[in-house]
């Protein structure tokens, strides 16, 4: 059995842009962190980086499934809509990176008897 330091609804907690993660006030003077991820996977324990305890976030996790996983996940800036490519596109781009290299010819050598 865990002991949570507290049980906190999402709403009482802040978001942090910048670091991407909810936070709330820890005793030891820094804060719980949980992020957007986690509560998607539901995991729903905040973790203090300074010290031991842990708070328990109480949340609705279908706040969270349309969460994109990391690695899809990408910053504002660099978010551009990409088209769909065709097996045209793909045959083009094959077709322009393809190489051809003749094989030197084996010369003959004329022997008499």
């Amino acid at each position: 059995m865990v002991a949570y330091y507290d049980e906190i609804e999402i709403e009482d907690m802040s978001w942090d842009e910048a670091k991407g993660v909810y936070h709330y006030p820890c005793p030891c003077g820094d804060r719980f962190e949980i992020s957007r991820k986690q509560l998607a996977n539901y995991e729903d324990i905040a973790t203090c980086p300074s010290c031991s305890l842990i708070i328990r976030v109480i949340y609705d996790p279908f706040d969270f499934e349309d969460e994109p996983p990391d690695d899809e996940a990408q910053p504002e800036e660099n978010k551009e809509e990409e088209e769909p490519r065709s097996d045209e596109d793909h045959f083009e781009d094959a077709l322009d990176q393809l190489t051809l290299h003749e094989e030197p010819k084996p010369s003959m050598i004329a022997v008499s008897a």
